[in-house]
């Protein structure tokens, strides 16, 4: 199983440090594996610029800044759905400055905190969230099994509910 995984990079952005679509496509399919999904499914990302980035979540969340990742999750009627031979999970809007920033900020490997964006957005994609604590309780350990799956270590501190509740880190 892969997922058909189209990347899309904003043209001012320096492809430098950016994942290749296929490393977004191997975390796609890691998240898939973990929730058992065998059916094949697609997701858009878009890597944008931080002005994308504000714009994007002034527009669907209204806050005015640019945010990690931005999720997106198709929606489609269920009886198109079962016409499709691939099941479309949605878009992704990723912004480059904010996840390099983060990841120096954080003291972590600049890869590691891409495959944890889109790990991370692909699971908003497929309906989690973590705004409410028992959400994020039942979204945080799971991130966690997946990006250790992929051989990165937790990306959370140790207090997981703070960082479910931290302004700024949640997608639409």
């Amino acid at each position: 199983m892969a997922a058909n995984v189209w990347l899309d990079v904003d043209d001012g952005i320096s492809p430098e440090g950016l994942p290749t679509e296929v490393d977004c496509t191997r975390y796609v399919d890691a998240v898939l594996r973990a929730l058992s999904i065998t059916q094949p499914c697609s997701v858009d990302i878009r890597i944008v610029s931080k002005e994308e980035g504000r714009e994007l979540n002034a527009q669907y969340r209204d806050k005015n800044y640019a945010t990690n990742v931005l999720s997106f999750p198709a929606d489609l009627p269920e009886a198109l759905l079962a016409e499709l031979d691939e099941r479309p999970l949605g878009d992704l809007a990723i912004c480059a400055d904010v996840v390099a920033t983060e990841a120096h900020e954080q003291g972590k490997p600049l890869a590691a905190h891409w495959a944890h964006m889109i790990v991370h957005g692909s699971l908003h994609l497929l309906g989690y969230d973590h705004i409410e604590l028992d959400d994020a309780a039942r979204m945080e350990p799971l991130e966690l099994e997946i990006l250790s799956c992929l051989g990165i270590d937790n990306p959370y501190d140790d207090d997981l509910t703070n960082n479910a509740l931290e302004e700024g880190k949640t997608s639409p």
